[in-house]
């Protein structure tokens, strides 16, 4: 069993042994949840990475959270000429079986997004019919009649749509969204 920094010293040592200087190291300690993107650690491998520069990862899962992930950090490397090697998986995208091996990571990818997708209209065709509405809450006639009425009596008094809107917790687009539902007039100047 090793622990997280005897992981990371096998890393290192991997990449170093490849000829990655210490001081061009990019890493992350951070949860899953987030896409490669938004960590840090790629941040600023993304802007310290120039065309032609070639990024030495120690296994290709290093560059995301999922297949998707990482396929997309890959592609953006690509898409600013930055080539991307990986040491213990064998990857390099400047050889044939390289190129092979991202095209299945790209097929796998897309298996990915397409069981992610199944997954939700399975979840969210269950939810329906458990009864769960979807969508906006149903508005009360009633607590609508009651604030067009203190919106028509601040436009009245001078008030802005955007002002009187803004006193009942609407935006002005909401104010007429209902002001035209319930076919209330618009008050002069709206």
């Amino acid at each position: 069993m090793s622990t997280v920094s005897q992981d990371a010293r096998l890393q290192l040592d991997a990449l170093g042994a490849t000829g990655v200087e210490a001081r061009d190291v990019f890493s992350d300690v951070t949860s899953g949840s987030r896409a490669a993107v938004q960590r840090p650690g790629m941040k600023r491998l993304l802007e310290y990475a120039e065309p032609g520069d070639t990024v030495v990862v120690w296994r290709i899962d290093r560059l995301g959270r999922s297949l998707i992930d990482v396929l997309n950090t890959v592609n953006l490397l690509r898409e600013k000429d930055v080539k991307v090697r990986s040491i213990s998986d064998g990857i390099d995208p400047e050889t044939s079986s390289g190129r092979m091996m991202l095209g299945m990571l790209a097929t796998l990818a897309e298996y990915e997004r397409e069981l992610i997708t199944e997954r939700v209209n399975a979840g969210i065709a269950a939810a329906k019919q458990a009864g769960t509405r979807f969508g906006r809450p149903p508005v009360d006639p009633g607590v609508v009649k009651e604030k067009l009425a203190i919106v028509r009596d601040a436009r009245a008094k001078g008030r802005t749509a955007e002002d009187a809107a803004r006193l009942v917790g609407w935006s002005r687009a909401t104010l007429y969204r209902h002001q035209h539902a319930t076919g209330t007039p618009a008050a002069v100047g709206d």
